[in-house]
């Protein structure tokens, strides 16, 4: 067992469950230009379709656009940030249902257009480690902390991520929405990750950048929540964080006394 602090909190811990999206990783880089890529092509496709384009592209999924309508930040609490991908595909299918088209059919074209802007992504590969990520990891596993990921992502597109940054190798479970019923903010994730680690929950931490994360370590009985916030930030929706912390260079592994 060790200590892990973070900020002016501790906690002795045998296991951490990461998020991916804007913990391991930076979201930006990744999803950002992705997301603006499916909603092109969606209002592209309302466009041919002769029905009412998109109203506002950035309140749709909750981006932040400047004035050249590049994607400049996201909101935290929103779709991208927080929604499954059965939940964003339904989101923006309801344009299209709206437009018209039958829920069925809406439902296979926003999967056909986010295959499309997928193709881009893959081609890029912008999966990037946060700073002081690899130098956290290693003083977890100098320190025999077994690490997870819990996500609500795939599990096979979390494992394709990971190996982009080459990181797979750290995590002993990696859990995508797709193993469970139940996606966060409810436990069932983190109380399999914890299975899979053979770790009590009240002996993992959690660490991620949405009060989802949050919810979901509380519920499963993990011994502290750790929010991942931009410096400055993170109080307003980080509700059920323990602590918050700005980066991975104010955490820290201690032997136990």
């Amino acid at each position: 067992m060790a200590i892990v602090q973070a900020g002016e909190r501790r906690a002795s811990c045998e296991a951490i469950l990461f998020d991916k999206d804007g913990t391991l990783l930076d979201f930006m880089a990744l999803w950002g230009e992705w997301a603006m890529r499916l909603l092109d092509l969606l209002d592209g496709h309302l466009e041919m379709m002769g029905a009412r384009r998109i109203d506002s592209k950035a309140d749709l999924l909750g981006l932040r656009l400047d004035d050249r309508q590049r994607v400049t930040d996201y909101d935290k609490a929103g779709p991208l940030a927080m929604g499954s991908e059965e939940e964003v595909t339904a989101l923006l299918a309801w344009q299209l249902y709206a437009a018209g088209v039958p829920w069925n059919e809406a439902l296979i074209q926003i999967r056909q257009l986010s295959s499309s802007a997928m193709i881009e992504l893959k081609k890029h590969k912008n999966a990037r480690p946060l700073p002081g990520l690899e130098v956290f990891l290693n003083a977890c596993r100098e320190r025999n902390i077994r690490l997870a990921v819990v996500t609500s992502d795939t599990t096979e597109a979390a494992r394709e991520h990971l190996s982009w940054m080459g990181i797979e190798h750290y995590f002993a479970a990696i859990i995508g929405r797709d193993q469970v019923n139940f996606g966060k903010p409810f436990p069932e994730m983190a109380l399999l990750a914890c299975e899979e680690l053979g770790i009590p929950p009240e002996l993992a931490i959690v660490i991620g950048d949405s009060n989802g994360d949050m919810q979901m370590g509380k519920q499963a009985g993990v011994q502290m929540t750790v929010g991942l916030a931009p410096e400055g930030g993170g109080e307003t929706y980080l509700l059920d964080a323990d602590v918050i912390v700005h980066s991975f260079f104010e955490m820290q592994v201690l032997e136990e006394a």
